[in-house]
């Protein structure tokens, strides 16, 4: 977080961009910038309060999330996560500094893995 920002995934393919980074700009509202490696608990958190990652959506050519998989997270739903005892790990050197204006770096560094 910081520096030179690292690939999150290109398999699957994330990002607002959809270039495998959680880099940002002003037309992405929800901060797609923390770098999270996904578990059965936090999908199931997350299809729970609206946000269905692990169901795949063809038409969409998204083809649905599963443990293990990295995947740049709204910094706002990570942050409802960490409250809610269910927050995912996450990588450091993939996860933008933007992600800070949300979620206080303590928070981000008690997830945080450098890989």
């Amino acid at each position: 977080m910081g520096g030179p920002l690292k690939p999150c995934s290109t398999a699957p393919l994330t990002g607002f961009f959809r270039n495998g980074a959680c880099d940002t700009c002003a037309e992405d509202s929800g901060s797609h910038t923390v770098c999270a490696v996904l578990t059965a608990e936090f999908l199931a958190f997350s299809k729970y309060v609206g946000n269905d990652l692990s169901t795949p959506r063809p038409e969409y050519g998204f083809d649905g999330l599963k443990p293990g998989d990295r995947w740049c997270l709204c910094a706002s739903r990570f942050l409802q996560a960490h409250d809610e005892g269910c927050a995912p790990q996450v990588d450091l050197e993939a996860t933008h500094v933007r992600a800070t204006d949300i979620v206080p770096v303590e928070v981000l560094r008690q997830y945080g893995t450098l890989e």
